[in-house]
């Protein structure tokens, strides 16, 4: 089904926005679409899907190979 907008302005905002992002215009009303309904959410849903974020990046396992650029003393503190 096909969406038609008849506000001059709106078209142009869309447009615009197309053109800085690279997108098509469909993608931008889509991405623009499903910003504002995260912004919807109520408290709670953000704290839940805020968790379920976290969790997933807690399975990500630690790196021994990892670099640490700072110099840490015997209170935690960088040198």
């Amino acid at each position: 089904m096909a969406l038609q907008i008849a506000n001059p302005a709106v078209v142009e905002k869309v447009e615009r926005l197309a053109r800085a992002t690279g997108l098509n215009k469909t993608a931008v009303v889509d991405k623009a679409l499903d910003l504002l309904a995260n912004a919807a959410l109520e408290p709670s849903d953000r704290v839940a899907q805020l968790n379920a974020l976290i969790a997933q990046m807690d399975r990500v396992p630690d790196r021994v190979d990892a670099y640490d650029p700072l110099h840490w003393d015997q209170h935690g503190l960088p040198e």
